[in-house]
């Protein structure tokens, strides 16, 4: 082999990136070359641990001695077809002139964050840490919930460019091998130029890619990922990505909370019951509010109507005009929230609050009534921060039926609604299951919460292999073995 032109060829193939470093050695008439990227690699490990031994080497130079003589991390014989590949997944690739044999080493490494509380999932009690942006992070922080042979982890190439790595990971005899080997399908059958993290795959691996409604689960905390994978669903870790994805969902993951299991479960009850109320003051608070106002005044207390008719008698607008314009104002503050640095967002939400609203109200622009409906409303979507952006579109859409339509077109909308959720299924999974269809047991952690020794068996609302979660003879004996100590 000609070690210098095969290693000028791959650094042309490379496109002489200034990160492509190579080196060679002239040991007793053989030559070796080594090629890698210094920009993803360990330097320190290819000089101490690989470099230097083979300069220092006095013996007789071959791919074999190579072989057995380096042994930093992963020492494998590739093929030349799979020489980049190598180089860009951060390995040294070794050359040597008496073998046509090719010798790869991974060490790569780059600065990944340690894992930490989620901003997106804070807890009063239970697990702090989160997933990481490095797949690998994320495999271990897996790792340490499932100390069982039965975890199943595959790996997947995604992106004609980034080729990202995708892990699939599940409990086998636990996940349902047609919903794993329908995923695998859909993961194979993507074709796009790349994935520089797991938002992308979400409309790629749904079944009906063009609904606003979510159809894939998503959490950045290993405890919550975990739990859904004892349940039978399929996790999707995505490197570069602290996003993990499951499969399948349904819409009442997104009404639980991870501090619903570390908190009495009346109490849990209690607080789902709030979120189910929340959700629907969000969707309908704005809607039944112009209704009222435009086509059924004659059916609130007649003190309330005095008081609505003074606080709106100087406002130039129609009622949906003004809620349309308050809240388009909280989702500008919110959006500018989002993108400022932390100091220059508490000052716009001062601004925004004081100085936009109060002043709004006391120029006659805006009525206070619609401000209270418009805030408590922006409020209550955010109990479920996972299903924002559908409530947020479904305010609008039912502000618009109210004020064209009346009470009778918002129970129109919802009925219409409902019945096209109903339609919505994703692996198997009816979108509002195990409420429609009504699955008894399910609803055993569904909006009611019962005791962890009550919800003995697996979730019937998608498909998984088991069916009982625990072992009802054994809690028995604990049970009898309890009461004769008392």
């Amino acid at each position: 082999m000609d070690v210098d032109k095969t290693i000028k060829d791959f650094k042309k193939k490379l496109h002489n990136s200034v990160d492509v470093a190579d080196r060679t050695l002239d040991k007793n008439g053989v030559k070796i070359g080594f090629i890698y990227l210094k920009s993803i690699t360990d330097n320190a490990i290819f000089s101490e641990n690989i470099f230097e031994p083979v300069a220092s080497f006095q013996g007789e130079i071959s791919f074999e001695m190579l072989k057995s003589f380096v042994r930093p991390n992963d020492v494998s014989e590739i093929e030349q077809s799979e020489v980049l590949k190598n180089i860009l997944k951060g390995g040294v690739v070794i050359f040597i002139s008496n073998s046509e044999k090719i010798l790869a080493i991974d060490i790569l490494k780059y600065n990944t964050r340690a894992p930490s509380e989620p901003p997106t999932s804070p807890v009063i009690m239970g697990p702090r840490e989160g997933f990481t942006e490095d797949y690998k992070t994320n495999i271990t922080l897996l790792r340490r919930r499932f100390h069982d042979e039965n975890l199943v982890l595959e790996s997947a190439f995604v992106g004609k460019q980034t080729k990202t790595q995708i892990i699939v990971a599940y409990l086998h005899g636990v996940a349902d091998k047609k919903v794993i080997a329908e995923l695998k399908k859909r993961l194979k059958n993507i074709e796009i130029d790349g994935i520089v993290d797991s938002y992308y795959l979400l409309s790629l691996i749904t079944s009906r890619p063009n609904s606003f409604l979510k159809q894939v689960g998503q959490s950045e905390k290993p405890d919550i990922v975990a739990a859904k994978m004892l349940e039978g669903r399929v996790a999707i870790i995505v490197d570069n990505s602290p996003i993990v994805l499951t499969v399948p969902f349904v819409f009442l993951e997104d009404l639980q909370n991870s501090n619903d299991y570390y908190t009495n479960f009346t109490y849990s009850t209690l607080i789902r019951f709030v979120r189910v109320a929340a959700i629907i003051l969000a969707v309908l608070g704005p809607g039944t509010y112009i209704a009222l106002q435009l086509f059924h005044y004659n059916i609130l207390p007649f003190k309330y109507l005095i008081t609505i008719a003074d606080a709106t008698q100087q406002v130039p607008f129609t009622p949906f005009i003004e809620l349309l314009f308050i809240s388009l104002l909280f989702q500008v503050l919110y959006e500018v929230s989002l993108r400022l640095p932390s100091y220059l967002g508490l000052a716009t939400s001062v601004v925004g609050a004081l100085i936009l609203g109060d002043t709004g109200v006391k120029a006659g622009l805006i009525s206070p009534p619609a401000v209270i409906v418009v805030a408590i409303a922006k409020i209550a979507l955010y109990t479920i921060p996972e299903q924002a952006s559908q409530i947020t579109l479904l305010q609008y859409i039912f502000m618009i039926i109210g004020a064209s339509l009346g009470l009778l077109g918002l129970i129109g909308g919802m009925i219409y609604f409902v019945a096209y959720a109903n339609t919505v299924e994703n692996f198997g999974a009816p979108y509002l299951a195990p409420l429609s269809p009504f699955i008894l047991s399910d609803n055993k952690d569904g909006v009611f919460k019962v005791p962890l020794d009550k919800m003995k068996k697996m979730p019937k609302s998608f498909k998984n292999i088991p069916t009982e979660r625990i072992d009802e003879k054994r809690l028995l004996k604990n049970e009898e073995k309890s009461n004769e100590s008392d």
